[in-house]
């Protein structure tokens, strides 16, 4: 893509843009990954159900039973997700999730954070193991300030709008309530609908000014 008039990102945007843009290709699926913490709330007071005419009702005092952290993988181009609930950040937790045995290429789609490497791969498995994978990995970084183009955000959105809207005391049922929920989108056929493309970015990013051009200008009327 073009790298004038402000579109210093244009060319990480276009390469994860194009991937969505691309036909699905079992051989060489597009993987959107990040992921997510999640407090474990519990109650202090045991809520009053439901019952004709009245809602649950709850105290808004709560007890914190920790966090936990949720790896999301979401398939770019057919209804498929998996969420993997760990106790920690941790580059193993990272590599140890691909659910594609049979694809030769599997390209992901992810930000960059530090655990987010091909060295994580090192740290889950023995040299030739990792080197093995790896051969079967692609990674396209989005850019730095642009984690909004990952698709996977917005189903992260969707499963704290669906899953994660009610207290949830402990990892047990944490691990429950979402293998629920992902069995149920799964099935229903459930995808992101991705509107932006490489043409319309390329058009976003032509209307703002280019910042090291006009960091000079306001030099030179300066001087």
């Amino acid at each position: 893509m073009h790298s004038t008039g402000g579109c210093r990102i244009c060319r990480p945007h276009g390469d994860v843009l194009d991937l969505y843009a691309e036909a699905p290709d079992p051989k060489r699926p597009v993987v959107c990954f990040d992921e997510s913490p999640t407090q474990l709330i519990g109650e202090v007071r045991q809520p009053i159900p439901a019952e004709p005419g009245q809602i649950e009702r709850y105290d808004c005092e709560h007890k914190r039973n920790g966090t936990a952290n949720l790896f999301v993988f979401l398939d770019a181009h057919r209804s498929w997700r998996k969420i993997k609930v760990t106790d920690s950040r941790a580059a193993l937790d990272f590599a140890a999730d691909f659910h594609f045995p049979q694809a030769e290429r599997i390209r992901v789609v992810l930000d960059n954070l530090s655990t987010h490497i091909a060295g994580a791969l090192y740290q889950a498995f023995p040299a030739c193991e990792a080197r093995r994978v790896l051969q079967r990995l692609e990674f396209h970084y989005v850019p730095k300030h642009a984690s909004w183009l990952n698709m996977v955000e917005i189903e992260i959105g969707v499963l704290r709008g669906q899953c994660l809207d009610q207290r949830i005391d402990n990892r047990e049922r944490l691990v429950a309530e979402i293998a629920a929920w992902e069995r149920q989108r799964n099935a229903s056929g459930a995808r992101i609908k991705w509107m932006l493309t490489t043409q319309k970015a390329r058009a976003k990013m032509r209307a703002y000014p280019n910042p090291d051009t006009a960091t000079r200008e306001a030099q030179l009327k300066e001087s």
